[in-house]
């Protein structure tokens, strides 16, 4: 299968599989992507940089593997964020279904980089040991610090605390069939890590730091030299923000848009409700609550505006962790209007006209995320359900609060 891949992926950008290092002795899996969006190159120059330092270090890994793949090809050539359809949006299990039934020549530029990713990451999984991690690697149309984005599962939320950057919670729930909400729902460590804005040479370094300290907090290495310059320049850049944040606003934008932001807005910026942002069609674009400025658009394509976000006390952080432990969310069917959904064991549905006590805080403390299924009802689904904890519970980093 891989022969086929790079047979069919050789372009100006490379082959698929960037890197692949294998260590002597068993262990974790670390998978990156770099350039799953065509215009974000940043992440696809940080891994050549870091495993061309392997390489004249003899690939030499304590344990385990690095695995380095590059995302949307096609648009790596073209310097687009995609050419047909986002990568990082067509990942839900309705459409990867829809696109697996189809035959090759039926299939958008990006449906055919999404099964050629897909066959990859099973035949990773089938042939690499866990625990695994899958690292999305990412940059801004706009200034920002480098963060962390997480769906929020507690092994997700306890690996990526040990990063000098802040985290960003709920995102998922916002966006349709990103990569990363595939991989959770197999149960791994998955996150996305977002080092900076587009062409700034900053993001490469930021991408590379945050890269070498995955290696040592995974176990592939013992450790290595720049270590503490890394972990040092990740929280400078980052302002020694390591917060989290949660994602409560996302302004969406309809596939053809005239939305223009006006410049000079960064992510994590705080503003106040009514402050004007950008225009559509002529008219202007304000906030209609006071909140964290997050990822605004300063490219043509795009399917958000701008984000809004406001920090999460690390008291709810701790009782969330103790709510989902004690499995607390077993009581919701108990209370009238929420009963378990057709769909699967995991997934409830939510009658707001009967449990209208019951809103999207209390659902995140219990671990669900929610999407609106209709004017009445919530689908909310368990991110700890398929979550496969037992494969992490032996690591440094996990730990129950």
């Amino acid at each position: 299968m891989i022969k086929t891949q790079r047979e069919e992926n050789k372009t100006a950008t490379g082959e698929r599989i960037l890197c692949r290092v294998t260590a002597d002795r068993p262990g974790p899996t670390v998978v990156f992507f770099g350039g799953i969006h065509g215009n974000e190159p940043a992440g696809v120059a940080a891994l050549t940089e870091v495993y061309e330092t392997l390489q004249r270090q003899g690939n030499v890994l304590e344990n385990g593997a690095l695995i380095g793949i590059r995302g949307n090809l096609p648009a790596l050539v073209q310097k687009e964020r995609f050419l047909d359809h986002d990568l990082n949006r067509i990942w839900s299990r309705s459409r990867l279904d829809s696109v697996l039934a189809k035959q090759d020549p039926e299939r958008s530029s990006e449906e055919k980089e999404l099964v050629l990713i897909y066959e990859l990451i099973q035949e990773l999984l089938k042939s690499h040991p866990p625990p695994f991690y899958f690292i999305d690697l990412h940059t801004t149309s706009s200034r920002t610090r480098p963060f962390i984005t997480i769906n929020d599962s507690i092994i997700n939320r306890y690996f990526s605390r040990i990063f000098p950057v802040p985290v960003i919670l709920g995102i998922e729930e916002y966006l349709e069939g990103p990569l990363l909400s595939y991989i959770n729902e197999l149960g791994y460590v998955a996150l996305g890590f977002e080092s900076g804005t587009h062409d700034d040479p900053v993001a490469i370094t930021n991408a590379v730091d945050f890269i070498w300290l995955t290696l040592v907090y995974t176990g592939l290495l013992p450790d290595y030299p720049g270590r503490e310059d890394s972990f040092k320049r990740l929280d400078r850049a980052s302002e020694s923000d390591h917060d989290f944040y949660e994602v409560f606003y996302r302004h969406e934008l309809p596939a053809s848009h005239s939305f223009r932001m006006n410049e000079g807005f960064w992510s994590f910026q705080p503003l106040p409700k009514g402050t004007v942002l950008g225009s559509e069609a002529g008219a202007p674009v304000a906030m209609q609550k006071k909140g964290i400025l997050f990822m605004p658009l300063y490219q043509k394509q795009g399917e958000e505006g701008f984000f809004l976000i406001r920090k999460t006390p690390a008291w709810a952080l701790k009782l969330s962790a103790k709510l989902r432990k004690w499995k607390t969310h077993e009581l919701l069917t108990r209370m009238p209007g929420v009963r378990w959904a057709d769909s699967g064991e995991d997934k409830l549905l939510v009658n707001l006209s009967v449990a209208r006590f019951l809103n999207r805080p209390i659902f995140h403390l219990l671990g669900y995320r929610s999407r609106q299924r209709d004017k009445t009802h919530l689908l909310i689904s368990n991110r700890e359900h398929k979550a496969k904890n037992d494969d992490y519970k032996n690591t440094f980093w996990f730990s129950e609060d």
